[in-house]
């Protein structure tokens, strides 16, 4: 293999295993969500509702929805109209994909990153509270993780983006979906 491809698999393999990681931390927030919820119902019929469980069920939701963006572009899960684009060839779809990542992905992310942090740095500054309910919880670490979620977004973006590149090298995709186990123990 050649020291170039073996960069470009190396940094392929880094920034997949920190959308790996990453997403299946993001996972563990299912169970807060469930906890809360399940305390709601419970609560309910016994005595009477919550005031706080609807807006924590949407903040932990939020999150979890946004922070996982990442993991699932790095499984390929994000929605693609496959019956067009699995008939063309590997260096076709790299060449559509490497395009779409450079003019539509990576400014739409960069905006969306930009925007957003300056959106939850404003929260942050004003200790912002959401006032559609009446006991008036913080928002801003909802609002922070926008910029997390887009930075994380940007990063798998760069691996995609990577792995196209591959693909119109050696006219193959690189397989990268491995278990936490091979993502672990990869020697350097």
């Amino acid at each position: 293999m050649e020291p170039q491809t073996a960069k470009l698999e190396r940094a392929i393999g880094t920034i997949d295993a920190i959308s790996a990681w990453s997403g299946r931390i993001v996972a563990w927030l299912i169970l807060p969500l469930i906890a809360g919820m399940t305390y709601e119902v419970v609560i309910r019929h016994l005595w009477q509702p919550t005031q706080w469980a609807y807006d924590t069920s949407y903040m932990i939701y939020g999150a979890m929805f946004m922070l996982g963006a990442a993991y699932t572009l790095y499984r390929g899960a994000h929605i693609r109209t496959d019956f067009l684009y699995q008939k063309w060839s590997v260096k076709t779809q790299a060449t559509v994909d490497a395009f779409c990542y450079l003019f539509l992905f990576f400014p739409g992310i960069a905006v969306f990153l930009w925007l957003g942090g300056e959106f939850a740095w404003n929260s942050w500054i004003r200790d912002e509270r959401t006032v559609g309910s009446s006991w008036m919880p913080i928002i801003y670490p909802l609002k922070a993780v926008i910029p997390v979620a887009a930075a994380l977004l940007l990063l798998q973006g760069v691996s995609e983006f990577l792995k196209c590149i591959h693909a119109l090298r050696t006219g193959r995709w690189l397989v990268v979906h491995k278990t936490m186990e091979e993502l672990v123990s990869r020697e350097p």
